[in-house]
């Protein structure tokens, strides 16, 4: 079997990777819908795959493995991986996580990062509405992830909330604000959290996604002072989302500062930049993005490395979109024991879910997903439904 093309079309605002073969067979992969413009870095690849066999998922990625960087760049060369174990599944006639050792757990656990609605503001009883709302949706999830400080509006909302730089108009996705907390931004902080962890008592687990931005002083106290309300992990305190570096000396001392979890990791691409993170357990929570990471065998490495050091596996997934889902559930289905849970994503639009084929009607039991079955990845794209969200430049995208 040979690669005779390599497309990419954005639809709503997902890059959509799509590798077609002469056998028939292709295979799909799904970029966040917050990187709209990455269609032409996908495409820049297409002549280093045209004439390679897509099964040998390892051989093709060593062409353009170091051709990635930290998220947004990752992206393209973790979608593409995707497409590749699409077609080795559908190849071999079995789901891809068959192909990468098999299952340990015949659901999926997962929590919830991105069905949510707006929030009617940032005080103490916003956020403690807005969990009750999450804890009455009908996936009755087990943990919710809530943003705060320089993750939130409350860096602009609340008036002297830090003594930094506020960026306005800034026309990135993630883009950073950083500097010192003041006292009445700390208090709210911790005001917003108990309102919250009133509402959600021990029946719901509450993780905080946090930065990057914050001071390391300011993150120790923080960690230190939430501690009696057995949080599941501060995410991103230090770096993160779009921060192209890890800094694990200052996330150590972080962590062995306090008993509050910390994480970090969805911004990390490949193995190689965890290393130190894990080698010197930096953190007690790791949660690399399958579409940031480098793909979903990078990410199953670098989770058997955590295991190793007993750090905890929590993937990232929040805008991957329902292709992407495929992906999160045929991954994690194969991980060790340190997995927790990953990021239920959603989708740019709503209508993604009359596009995509193979999913259950409802997705999220009990905060748990079932296995995708069906080869490959598991997930198609209705063409015909599909084609009317295409512009006039992709219209052979499904030809």
């Amino acid at each position: 079997m040979k690669i005779t093309d390599l497309r990419c079309a954005v639809i709503g605002k997902h890059p959509i990777v799509r590798i077609v073969t002469d056998e028939g067979l292709h295979g799909l992969g799904e970029v966040e819908f917050t990187k709209t413009y990455l269609k032409p870095f996908v495409l820049h690849f297409r002549e280093a795959l045209i004439g390679e066999d897509p099964t040998d998922v390892e051989r093709v990625m060593l062409k353009i493995r170091q051709r990635g960087s930290f998220k947004p760049y990752g992206a393209a060369v973790s979608a593409i991986e995707h497409a590749l174990w699409d077609i080795a599944g559908k190849a071999a006639g079995v789901p891809v996580y068959k192909l990468l050792g098999g299952k340990v757990r015949d659901k999926v656990r997962v929590y919830n990062g991105s069905i949510r609605r707006k929030r009617a503001g940032d005080r103490p009883e916003d956020y403690a509405a807005d969990v009750k709302w999450m804890m009455e949706q009908p996936q009755n999830f087990f943990m919710v992830k809530q943003g705060i400080s320089f993750h939130s509006n409350m860096k602009d909302s609340i008036e002297g909330f830090h003594y930094g730089v506020t960026q306005k108009k800034a026309g990135y996705h993630g883009a950073m604000d950083q500097g010192v907390i003041s006292e009445r931004g700390f208090n709210h902080m911790l005001d917003c959290v108990i309102a919250m962890k009133e509402v959600l008592g021990d029946k719901v687990s509450l993780a905080l996604d946090c930065g990057p931005g914050w001071m390391l002083p300011d993150a120790i106290k923080f960690a230190r002072a939430v501690e009696k309300y057995n949080l599941m992990w501060l995410e991103d305190m230090l770096t993160g989302d779009y921060v192209p570096w890890v800094n694990p000396q200052a996330y150590r001392e972080l962590t062995t500062s306090t008993s509050t979890p910390i994480h970090t990791g969805e911004q990390i691409y490949l193995r190689h930049n965890f290393k130190e993170l894990i080698e010197t357990q930096a953190v007690r929570v790791i949660g690399p993005d399958p579409a940031d990471i480098g793909g979903i065998a990078e990410l199953k490495w670098v989770a058997e490395h955590a295991y190793m050091h007993s750090i905890l596996m929590a993937p990232h997934g929040t805008a991957n979109g329902l292709l992407g889902l495929g992906a999160l559930i045929n991954v994690c289905a194969t991980l060790p024991a340190n997995y927790v849970a990953f990021e239920y994503p959603s989708a740019s639009d709503p209508w993604w879910e009359d596009l995509v084929i193979g999913l259950p009607a409802q997705i999220v039991r009990d905060s748990m997903v079932d296995l995708l079955e069906a080869p490959g990845l598991g997930l198609d794209i209705d063409a015909e439904a599909a084609r009317k969200y295409l512009s006039e430049e992709d219209a052979g995208f499904f030809d």
